[in-house]
């Protein structure tokens, strides 16, 4: 449902934003890079069907290169979570280096980022639930929430 006024995500605590993707560098090795971009449902599936994991949500952008970004609790949860040889993660990521490792025909990434608690904002405007506003409370970004700067300086105080 499409939120019709500015809100700002009300996360008191820390979070790790998590960016995920591949890219498909030859077009035509689908059997190179269709395993791996089939590997990363089977994972959020386990992800989502576990709040144990730490896990908490993501959003998805398809175009040559796939970009997933995840949010998570912590940075030992998103640790644990990769090292687990009894998860999806790490067979997957064996499989991707045992069918592809270099050879070029599929590039991935990711990016790790730690946002201590009060040091990030959030804001959505004419939205429906996305990001860090899908797991936390939405609130009205006004009074002491109406800039950037108020909301980060209210997360500092928090």
């Amino acid at each position: 449902m499409i939120q019709a006024k500015r809100m700002t995500a009300a996360h008191t605590g820390d979070v790790v934003v998590f960016l995920i993707g591949m890219r498909i560098n030859r077009l035509w090795a689908v059997h190179k890079w269709l395993p791996v971009a089939r590997a990363m449902p089977r994972m959020l599936r386990e992800l989502y069907q576990n709040p144990e994991l730490g896990f908490l949500s993501h959003e998805m952008w398809f175009s040559r290169t796939l970009i997933l970004v995840q949010y998570w609790q912590s940075l030992d949860h998103l640790m644990a979570y990769a090292g687990e040889g009894s998860r999806e993660h790490l067979p997957a990521w064996q499989a991707f280096n045992r069918a592809v490792g270099t050879d070029g025909s599929v590039g991935i990434w990711h990016e790790t980022y730690l946002a201590k608690a009060g040091a990030f904002e959030t804001v959505y405007a004419n939205m429906p639930p996305f990001g860090l506003g899908k797991v936390a409370p939405l609130i009205e970004a006004r009074g002491a929430y109406r800039s950037a700067a108020h909301r980060l300086k209210a997360g500092e105080d928090a």
